[in-house]
Parts: structure tokens; C-alpha cells; sequence
């Protein structure tokens, strides 16, 4: 009974353990920005923010310059995604 009992109180701890560890990894970090950056995104903030929730979307973004979406582009390079292009088809 006595080594049973062992068996399970072992068996919690590791998986508490291995609970704990995955917790702690799956939590995102956001990147503080740069001053060129933060100086870009208030610019356009400025420039093509309507809806005033502090945030540029798709319909703010499109109506952006070609020369204001090149210096978004460079200040803002596009996150790749695992896998390649291949992971969506």
C-alpha cells in the first residue's frame, strides 16, 4: 500500500512539474519598440486612425500611401510563419 502510495505521489509531482514548465514557456513576450518605430506608429496613428481605438486596421491600413506603407513595411517587417508558404495549401 505503502509503495502505491509512493507510485502516485511521484507520479503527481512529475506532472505538476511538467504542467508548470509548459506554462511558463507558452507566455508571449511583447518587444518593447524601437523609436523609429514608435515614431512611425504614431505618425500613421495620426494620419489614418478614424476609428480612435488606438489601433490601425485593415481598412485604415488600405488607405494609407504607397509611400506611407513602404516606411510602415520597413519600421514593421512582416512576421514570417512556420513552415514556409506551403504550411496553408
Amino acid at each position: 500500500m505503502k509503495k502505491l502510495l509512493l507510485a502516485a505521489v511521484v507520479l503527481l509531482c512529475a506532472a505538476a512539474i511538467t504542467v508548470q514548465a509548459q506554462g511558463s514557456h507558452g507566455k508571449k513576450t511583447k518587444k518593447e519598440l524601437t523609436a523609429k518605430q514608435k515614431k512611425v506608429q504614431t505618425d500613421m496613428l495620426a494620419k489614418y486612425e478614424t476609428s480612435k481605438d488606438g489601433k490601425l486596421d485593415k481598412t485604415e491600413k488600405a488607405a494609407m500611401s504607397e509611400e506611407d506603407k513602404a516606411a510602415w513595411a520597413k519600421a514593421f517587417p512582416a512576421k514570417k510563419k512556420k513552415g514556409g508558404e506551403d504550411a496553408n495549401k
